[in-house]
């Protein structure tokens, strides 16, 4: 069985969020999803649960960091093409979130871009071509 992951992120209004990332695509599990929280599939194995502040207080006894102002994480997805990065971002975009925050990267086999959601949360996305980035790394090797 493939591994899981499960992200819980603290956001100031559950709605606005919901509707930010159904915007870039993520679909919403009502049966882990409640007016305190709502469980957002992104793929088989890769959920995102917005918590509101009062829920995720329930898992930490720690202070909720403002994430436009602090930096606890970077979230990174894959694509599955140079133009899925972009569609993503201009996705969140077009939903509210902010486009490009970090520099993008851009090699001959990978290509990247980010977006802030709106509670500010960084969410990097990228393209890699394996057998290109395998090719490259084996030269550099040998040098």
């Amino acid at each position: 069985m493939a591994k899981m992951i499960f992200l819980s992120l603290p956001v100031s209004d559950l709605a606005r969020s919901t509707a930010f990332y159904q915007a870039i695509g993520a679909e919403k599990n009502a049966q882990f999803s409640d007016d305190t929280a709502s469980c957002m599939v992104l793929s088989d194995t890769i959920h995102v649960m917005l918590m509101t502040h009062d829920k995720y207080r329930q898992f930490t006894s720690k202070k909720i960091a403002d994430a436009k102002n602090t930096s606890q994480v970077l979230i990174c997805i894959s694509a599955d093409s140079r133009d899925a990065v972009d569609e993503t971002i201009a996705k969140a975009q077009a939903a509210g979130g902010a486009p490009d925050p970090s520099p993008v990267d851009e090699y001959d086999f990978m290509y990247g871009r980010s977006f802030e959601d709106p509670d500010g949360h960084l969410w990097g996305v990228n393209w890699m071509d394996f057998a290109a980035a395998t090719a490259a790394q084996s030269s550099t090797a040998g040098a």
